[in-house]
């Protein structure tokens, strides 16, 4: 007999939702600042109205059945939908605007001021959360913990991060392409040698985990013409890569985003930026996307929409500083 949804307390998807998420009861417990009892008592009665187990208690955590499998999707759009309408309310659009940003570091360093004036602008009492892009932010756009996603792809043909590699309910918008440069110490001695291939890989690199991956187009270039790099030191982001670069003690030298001229420019006046040395056909598979990104349910949401004019005006200004240096 099919059940009426007046039956079925709203408020259980939320723990469901956590529940998936977290495959723990007592993670999904913490989160809610419940008691691991209190979320146990919210799934056995999800499990009653939905007549299905919905977990199976495994070594490694939850696994979902099949039931919860299939609809995973419709439940994270499902309360994506729902914080939607209650943004509708005036006095939360005034006073209860919340923003989940996902931005790539140190683009977020270069870009953040900026932002949030624009924000408080336009929302006074808004309140923002940012975090670094990682391998998992696409993930939590899809779940609807962030808003949108600001970061570089890649256009290495064999690269796992291309745009064509996107899931299809997500949207982007690549507002420039960057070509990744070389950043020495003013006194690296490979400043007094001829720029080039030899020179550039004779130097230990100073290279990044990015996207849970220490290899990236770069490497995948290399490999092409039977090169490859010395990574003497591997750091987590950009930022901790050119701040051991700029540092007098050592010969190894790192490669990041041109935009990140801007944020060395302030902080590392001792850093020199080089190219590449490798031909066109090359560095063009080298060339970064930086792009937009967010889910396809939110396409009409106007909290979304700012933020996307939002992020095209702020992309003028930081072209605009860049053409300065």
């Amino acid at each position: 007999m099919k059940k009426s949804i007046t039956r079925l307390d709203l408020n259980l998807l939320i723990t469901l939702q956590l529940i998936v998420q977290e495959r723990s009861v007592s993670k999904a417990a913490k989160k809610l600042n419940v008691t691991p009892s209190t979320v146990s008592k919210s799934l056995n009665k999800l499990r009653d109205w939905f007549d299905d187990p919905l977990f199976v208690k495994t070594p490694n955590g939850l696994v979902l059945t099949p039931v919860i499998q299939s609809m995973e999707q419709e439940l994270s759009d499902w309360l994506q939908m729902s914080s939607q309408i209650l943004e509708k309310r005036s006095d939360v659009s005034a006073k209860g605007m919340r923003f989940n940003l996902m931005i790539e570091s140190p683009l977020i360093l270069v870009i953040l001021n900026s932002l949030l004036k624009k924000i408080h602008r336009q929302y006074p009492e808004a309140k923002v959360k940012t975090n670094s892009w990682d391998y998992d932010s696409l993930d939590a756009i899809i779940r609807g913990e962030a808003d949108i996603g600001f970061t570089g792809r890649e256009s290495h043909p064999q690269s796992k991060e291309s745009l064509d590699l996107l899931p299809y309910f997500i949207d982007f918008e690549v507002l420039f392409s960057d070509l990744p440069q070389v950043f020495l110490h003013k006194d690296h001695p490979a400043l007094n040698e001829e720029w080039n291939l030899e020179t550039y890989l004779k130097y230990p690199h100073i290279g990044i985990v990015w996207e849970n991956s220490e290899k990236w187009a770069l490497d995948n270039v290399l490999d092409e013409i039977g090169q490859q790099r010395n990574v003497a030191l591997t750091m987590s982001s950009f930022e901790q890569s050119l701040h051991m670069a700029a540092q007098p003690s050592h010969d190894m030298l790192t490669t990041a985003p041109d935009y990140c001229r801007h944020y060395v420019a302030n902080l590392y006046p001792d850093l020199v930026c080089l190219p590449i040395p490798l031909e066109k056909e090359y560095q063009e598979k080298l060339l970064i996307p930086f792009t937009m990104i967010w889910h396809k349910r939110n396409g009409h949401n106007a909290k979304i929409r700012w933020l996307i004019e939002t992020f095209r005006a702020l992309y003028v200004e930081l072209d605009d500083e860049l053409n300065k240096n």
